[in-house]
């Protein structure tokens, strides 16, 4: 399974939107959802592969794409570090967003996932699809903007794994 993930925002902190296209086979699902007022593009970038991950239905051997580098080297690095040490980084400062590393970490325990850092912006189709449906999750987070809270918006059941 790949899994393509992308956060976006509008001014930082502003409003902003999350993307996910996952893909299995020929098969393939979306997903999208924002905030409309006072989130970060980290945290966006963060929540993507959160709601991703959380989607699947089964344990999965997955391909995980992000143009963040931000959550690429936090989960591939950072984060045993900062969990041995509290949620405290190396300067003794609280680990920022330590409520979504810690959803990351257990979203990835129920999976086989590899990370793969690409360029954003700079053409490759599936991080380009993720980034609309970061821009799409936040334009109906501002839209419906009495809700604040991320809301995943699937699409089409494509199979049992998801």
């Amino acid at each position: 399974m790949d899994i393509y993930t992308d956060g976006a925002c509008s001014g930082n902190p502003g409003p902003g939107g999350w993307g996910a296209l996952l893909r299995y086979g020929d098969r393939e699902k979306t997903l999208c959802g924002g905030e409309a007022v006072g989130t970060t593009n980290n945290r966006m970038e963060l929540t993507a592969p959160i709601q991703a991950l959380d989607s699947l239905k089964h344990r999965v051997t997955v391909n995980l794409y992000t143009d963040s580098r931000y959550v690429r080297d936090g989960i591939t690095k950072w984060v045993i570090n900062w969990a041995r040490n509290g949620w405290m980084t190396s300067a003794k400062q609280p680990v920022k967003n330590v409520d979504l590393w810690q959803q990351l970490v257990a979203a990835v325990s129920r999976h086989d996932v590899e990370w793969h850092w690409v360029k954003g912006h700079a053409g490759d189709p599936g991080n380009e699809r993720a980034d609309r449906l970061a821009a799409q999750g936040m334009a109906d987070a501002i839209r419906d903007a009495g809700d604040v809270k991320p809301v995943a918006r699937p699409s089409v059941e494509a199979s049992g794994l998801f």
